[in-house]
């Protein structure tokens, strides 16, 4: 069998991008060829893929795509920030938010039945996984579509903001700066969801129970509590984070300018995330290198 020389492992590297040992292990099964090495390696790589699906993916990106009044916002996981940083990565949530906007699919499962550069989105993400070597997964997307104007603001990859709107370019895209910063959860108080006002009125409740006062003046400390939640969480009562004189609704009003919806994503959120023993994980990783 010829020799497995540096060179050799590092341009079947440069061709798969996979990691060093894989390699030499691939040219020794392959007995230094290096076309059949990178087959082995393909084969491999889907494996690997599949041994990754179970671990959290709680890191990652928001990717957006606009053209005209169509658009897209997606966000697409990994497990660690580090990869979240990769060219690789980044590249495959701008295409897939490009494939949102311009196909328009059901949901994810629909979604990955498309294809992008020759391969399907779940073919083309499984050779990811294993060429990165983390688990990855489309978390979730939203379409926009129709008469309102599209305007996007991301703060890094973390936080991702689309608002439709009609009106003034500049005062929409600093309410997708505002967003991004304010985090409201709804447009107005009377469209913040039922069950965030009930949870925040049990909270309320349970506080002003401890002053010990009447139960008129409990009633209302309770309702004060909770419309001031409402005006903290909706966007439209907001201060305005240019400005907080004025609130984003005057601000709009004063730019002749129409928000008719927002979309927030931020990465992770609502992800349990596992925090890592790493001196165990290393102890594992060389015990299981010992047993192979």
């Amino acid at each position: 069998m010829p020799a497995i020389t540096a060179s050799m492992v590092a341009e079947l590297r440069a061709k798969t991008d996979a990691p060093m040992m894989e390699c030499k292990k691939a040219l020794t099964e392959a007995d230094g060829d290096l076309n059949k090495a990178e087959e082995i390696l393909r084969v491999k790589l889907g494996n690997k893929a599949s041994k990754a699906a179970s671990r959290v993916t709680a890191e990652g990106i928001v990717a957006v795509h606009i053209d005209g009044t169509t658009g897209a916002l997606v966000e697409i996981n990994c497990e660690t920030d580090f990869v979240s940083k990769n060219d690789d990565f980044l590249a495959f949530g701008k295409k897939i938010a490009e494939l949102v906007a311009t196909k328009n699919p059901a949901d994810v499962t629909a979604l990955s039945a498309l294809e992008i550069d020759g391969a399907t989105v779940e073919a083309t993400r499984s050779a990811l996984i294993g060429k990165i070597g983390e688990n990855m997964s489309i978390r979730r997307f939203k379409r926009f579509s129709g008469d309102a104007k599209l305007a996007s603001y991301l703060h890094g990859t973390r936080i991702g903001v689309v608002v439709e709107y009609t009106g003034d370019d500049v005062a929409a895209k600093d309410v997708a700066m505002h967003v991004a910063a304010m985090k409201p959860v709804a447009l107005s108080s009377a469209d913040v969801p039922a069950e965030l006002i009930e949870k925040e009125r049990s909270v309320a409740n349970a506080k002003a129970a401890e002053s010990g006062k009447p139960a008129d003046i409990v009633a209302k400390m309770v309702e004060g509590s909770v419309q001031k939640y409402l005006k903290e969480v909706s966007l439209f009562n907001q201060a305005f984070v240019k400005n907080d004189k004025q609130t984003v609704e005057q601000m709009l009003k004063a730019a002749n300018t129409t928000v008719k919806g927002f979309t927030l994503y931020v990465v992770g959120e609502g992800i349990e995330k596992k925090v890592d023993d790493f001196a165990a994980e290393v102890a594992a990783q060389v015990a299981a290198a010992k047993g192979q």
